[in-house]
């Protein structure tokens, strides 16, 4: 299926609710997905999850942000069409007076090109250590990849969007 290139000024933007369904969206994000908003709203955010994404990725998404961290990630979303977007995310959890977690918050830009072919590999191999053994397994698999960097996830994820 055919690749949709992300404009480099393009700025993704979504709002979640604690259960990741969707309660904001701006117009990049409609554009790029191919939905109107009011098809997004209310909608799990996993609506536009593409297949090659490693339920491992997700998993260590989901245990940063509800720990109040903030995490970036590169994520292959599917757009309504078939085709396919890669986009660099930012996630952040937004909080109340309290401090509860309310929401979360996304932030979208275009990748890194250099860095996909690195992602993409990392990707297969966390989606074969998936079908072996579940995510507990991709979930070492990752770790390992990272380890092997001498640095920490969002550290190696940064730095692979950073080396333009």
């Amino acid at each position: 299926m055919e690749e949709i290139i992300l404009d480099n000024n393009a700025l993704i933007t979504s709002k979640t609710d604690l259960k990741g369904n969707i309660i904001y969206a701006n117009n990049d994000f409609s554009k790029y997905a191919g939905y109107t908003i009011d098809e997004l709203l209310h909608k799990p955010h996993n609506i536009i999850r593409h297949e090659d994404m490693p339920r491992t990725v997700f998993k260590c998404l989901w245990d940063y942000i509800q720990r109040g961290d903030e995490i970036f990630a590169f994520v292959k979303n599917k757009a309504k069409d078939g085709r396919y977007y890669w986009v660099f995310a930012n996630i952040t959890a937004s909080f109340d007076i309290s401090g509860n977690i309310v929401n979360y918050y996304s932030v979208r830009r275009a990748p890194n090109r250099k860095a996909l072919p690195i992602i993409e590999e990392v990707y297969k191999i966390l989606r074969d250590k998936e079908k072996q053994g579940g995510i507990k397994v991709g979930l070492e698999a990752l770790a390992e990849v990272v380890n092997s960097y001498k640095m920490t996830y969002n550290q190696l994820v940064f730095n692979l969007q950073k080396n333009r």
